[in-house]
């Protein structure tokens, strides 16, 4: 029975990490589900951070102590505090051995071998619990971190038994953590610009369309502002497409920077030599001043001929802004007058007396760049007459 009682825990758990959508939600899952298994109160998930020589804590489940937080932001310990860290959770499989669990008692230790630590009996005591089990995660054949079970003050004691089954635990958590890994690089590639690392246009559109639910509800200023890299295809044409893609990723990397100034701001790569930024919350004259820095900077790159960048904020009078696509249409045609004007600095829709008009009427002339994205057919049929510069 007992056996069958475990088998379905390492099930529930399995199942609970496969169906978590978020780290976190992943991580709360392994905690928990390793609590049900033992028959525990707390549980708790860290990982090895070795670039730092630290121990951070993940997530705290179950009965948390006074001070201790679900999802803590920084809770950590110096592995020098836990030798098991480097010598224990790594030597001892080193050679071909298996990771192996321990238990502790606020007494002291209470499984034979390495593992005993005076920190981790320290902190039993101070946090009135009576014993321990820790089982680390082995993850691509290295030490990843630790799960870590408890058990209160006059609650049995863990045996050799459970210590066995901590460690079939820790490498179920290990799998779900894989997966998890997979996944989010997976949502990473599909929102990210490979090319400049910047966000692409699907992260854009979901961005837009959180800012402009929370502009409805609360009136958070929205701003958008959009730019057209100038001279890529010169560059393209007579230096090569990789002395562009180079083109491409400095002025990446330049709004990136420029976008810093406004936090939270996002930055990324529409396609071809289109970009943006997607600011939440900062006025509308902060933003167009992170947007005339952006035209000073993108003018002093070596190569290509600066940016025609234009930037439409529901800060400003533009009128009643619904969808994305509405405030996408204004910056766009905020950026095409900046570029027929062969304007040194950003063109703000609402402060410019033509491109309110400009975004309802987009042009239609075969040469042009593109009609303003994503039209409507009420659009297209103001738009038949031909428009010209005014």
């Amino acid at each position: 029975m007992a056996e069958d009682r475990r088998l379905r825990a390492v099930v529930a758990l399995a199942q609970a990490m496969a169906a978590a959508h978020t780290p976190r939600e992943s991580w709360r899952a392994a905690a928990l589900g390793a609590c049900v298994a033992l028959d525990s109160t707390f549980g708790a998930l860290s990982v090895w951070e070795r670039e730092r020589g630290r121990l951070k804590v993940l997530v705290n489940a179950g009965q948390r102590a006074e001070g201790e937080e679900e999802f803590p932001e920084s809770e950590t310990y110096p592995v020098n505090r836990f030798p098991e860290i480097t010598e224990f959770l790594h030597e001892q499989w080193a050679g071909g051995g298996e990771p192996d669990a321990w238990v502790e008692t606020a007494d002291g230790p209470a499984t034979d071998g390495h593992g005993y630590c005076h920190q981790r009996v320290s902190a039993l005591r101070r946090r009135r619990r009576g014993c321990c089990v820790v089982a680390p995660i082995v993850l691509h054949g290295r030490a990843w971190g630790e799960l870590y079970v408890a058990r209160p003050v006059g609650a049995p004691v863990y045996g050799r038994e459970d210590a066995d089954f901590a460690a079939v635990l820790a490498s179920v958590v290990a799998a779900g953590i894989a997966q998890t890994e997979r996944l989010e690089e997976v949502r990473r590639l599909a929102f990210t610009d490979p090319l400049t690392g910047l966000a692409n246009r699907r992260a854009v559109d979901s961005r837009l369309d959180e800012a402009l639910e929370r502009h409805r509800r609360d009136g958070v200023v929205v701003s958008l502002v959009v730019c057209d890299l100038n001279g890529l295809k010169q560059v393209n044409d007579t230096l090569g497409h990789s002395v562009g893609d180079r083109l491409l990723e400095r002025f990446g990397s330049v709004l990136s920077r420029c976008g810093a100034v406004l936090p939270g701001a996002l930055a990324a790569r529409l396609g071809g030599d289109e970009f943006c930024l997607v600011a939440e919350g900062p006025p509308a004259d902060d933003v167009i001043a992170a947007a005339a820095e952006l035209c000073v900077r993108a003018g002093e790159l070596e190569l290509g001929a600066g940016v025609a960048c234009g930037v439409a904020s529901t800060g400003d009078p533009i009128g009643q802004v619904v969808s994305g696509r509405r405030l996408f249409r204004l910056a766009d045609a905020a950026q095409y007058r900046a570029k027929a004007a062969r304007s040194p600095g950003p063109v703000v829709a609402g402060r410019d007396g033509t491109v309110l008009r400009l975004a309802d009427s987009p042009p239609r002339a075969p040469q042009d760049r593109r009609r303003f994205r994503d039209a409507s057919p009420e659009d297209d049929a103001e738009a038949r007459e031909p428009w010209s510069e005014p």
